[in-house]
């Protein structure tokens, strides 16, 4: 089979789609399939339109070969991947990861940030929103097969009317990242000293970075040495700065914008404790890549993160934007290092279960029973 695969992004660009993408590429051959990339950062120089009207060409004149047109999120390559398998007679599949039009609206809508996902699919809203949703809904029902990482995800993409048959849940895999230095020798190079919380994320309201910020003086109380580094860049990165000034944190919480992935992993490495105080998530191949990389896990038991992490298990849940709780969390984790341990011990178990090779076995089932 020729599959063809439509992504929003590709390496060198980072992310998830980029990196699942070159995954397939590189190893769905050695299953028998012929692998054909078609990357939407290619295009990103022209206008809005145009981009996608040229991305829509560029799929069809490619998709005459394929068997199969596999699209990476339901919008923006989902939308011209979907029309151009329709033209060509071509098994469309889809990924989804997640829910385009409700980050959208959280982003344009600031005010309304508490509205939860499961909320979300019934409420009606601006037109966008409304339009944005359609197109999503419409292009999941149009597929043959969505494929989604986590039963939450599932859950929620049966809302948009696809039907249980047609959605299989799939782990994503991963490469465990590999950073030689031990602990001591990357704080020394980083320039790190006290009890360390690394946070990691898009700074939008649902990633609940204001509220870590807001944390830090209870966690001082009982931890004066703590510091919180913050990385990620996004739409609030001017309020979240602005509290850091407000609250006189300059010392103890560091904003530091977007970096390379392996310096991520080297701060990640480094620290104390990770934190991801999140209202939504798909499936966090972040928590994946923490665990392997051996710092003990506070998070939210939203989405799919109850899937990842048990709690007290391989990991603390606490709930979303619990100020207190996340502070109690960071103060048991900093005084019982013994426990800290063994949650990263189990956590180190845990991805396991999580590896390409199962991943690629699964997603190679679902090719060729759609070839059947």
């Amino acid at each position: 089979m020729k599959i063809l695969i439509a992504t929003g992004i590709f390496p060198p660009q980072i992310g998830g789609p980029a990196t699942y993408s070159k995954l397939l590429q590189d190893l769905l051959p050695s299953r028998g399939f012929s692998v054909e990339v078609v990357n939407f950062g290619d295009v990103l120089m022209f206008p809005k339109g145009i981009r996608h009207l040229i991305y829509f060409f560029k799929i069809v004149f490619r998709g005459v070969r394929a068997d199969v047109i596999y699209a990476q999120d339901p919008v923006s390559v989902g939308l011209p991947a979907f029309i151009a398998s329709k033209i060509l007679r071509k098994k469309f599949y889809l990924k989804v990861v997640g829910d385009y039009a409700w980050e959208q609206f959280q982003i344009e809508n600031p005010k309304l940030h508490n509205v939860r996902l499961e909320e979300f699919q019934a409420r009606t809203c601006d037109w966008k929103t409304e339009v944005r949703k359609r197109i999503e809904r419409s292009v999941a029902r149009g597929a043959v097969r969505v494929v989604v990482p986590s039963i939450y995800l599932k859950k929620i993409v049966s809302l948009w009317g696809v039907p249980e048959k047609r959605l299989t849940v799939i782990y994503n895999g991963f490469d465990a990242p590999v950073i030689s230095e031990n602990k001591e020798a990357l704080r020394k190079k980083l320039g790190i000293s006290g009890y360390t919380i690394v946070s990691v994320g898009r700074l939008v309201p649902w990633k609940g970075f204001s509220v870590l910020i807001d944390a830090m003086p209870e966690i001082m109380q009982k931890i004066p040495s703590a510091h919180i580094f913050i990385i990620g860049d996004g739409p609030e990165n001017v309020g979240l700065k602005k509290k850091i000034e407000e609250l006189h944190l300059d010392r103890s919480v560091t904003l530091l914008g977007k970096k390379p992935q392996k310096e991520l992993f080297e701060y990640i490495k480094a620290s104390d404790v990770f934190i991801l105080n999140t209202a939504y998530e798909g499936f966090s191949h972040q928590l994946l890549e923490v665990m392997a990389l051996g710092a003990p896990i506070i998070t939210t038991p939203e989405g799919g993160n109850s899937e990842i992490i048990t709690d007290r298990d391989n990991g603390l849940l606490v709930p979303y934007n619990d100020r207190l709780l996340i502070q109690e969390a960071v103060h048991t984790l900093c005084t019982d290092h013994a426990f800290a341990g063994n949650l990263v011990k189990n956590a180190q178990k845990k991805i396991n279960e999580f590896s390409n090779e199962r991943m690629i076995d699964a997603l190679t089932k679902e090719f060729s029973i759609s070839n059947i």
